[in-house]
């Protein structure tokens, strides 16, 4: 891909670039043997993944009503997103909620923000849960 003629412009600066060949110098017949990039993309290692997309325990907090199978309808949905619970933690409490907090087993991202949404949807949650990724270090 060349850019020909391409002008930006802002308040206090402006630039314009000719001719810049974003594939490298074979591709535009430049002479120079340099890639755009410093290095042919052929000798470039894999991208390492983002933190936050490679699996990861999850701490989860939530208040539940306190009703016989609340837990049970969370924990089923967990299940049924493929989230495995590591340990879980009922704390005494005086009403009709019930504080509750959960560590996951290792589990992608994507998974756990679908789990959540489908926990709220139970009718047993009176708080938006909290979920926080723990570290390993």
């Amino acid at each position: 891909m060349v850019i020909r003629s391409c002008y930006l412009s802002g308040l206090s600066a402006s630039f314009s670039l000719d001719d810049v060949d974003l594939n490298g110098p074979a591709s535009s017949g430049q002479a120079s043997g340099v890639p755009v990039f410093g290095q042919p993309a052929a000798s470039l290692s894999e991208p390492v993944p983002a933190l936050s997309q490679t699996p990861a325990a999850y701490y989860l907090r939530m208040t539940l009503v306190d009703k016989p199978g609340a837990l049970a309808k969370v924990a089923a949905v967990l299940g049924e997103s493929g989230i495995s619970i590591n340990r879980m933690r009922q704390y005494d409490h005086d009403g009709e909620n019930a504080p509750v907090l959960i560590v996951t087993h290792r589990t992608a991202r994507d998974a756990l923000d679908t789990a959540l949404a489908a926990i709220e949807g139970t009718g047993v949650v009176v708080t938006t849960p909290v979920a926080i990724r723990i570290e390993e270090v």
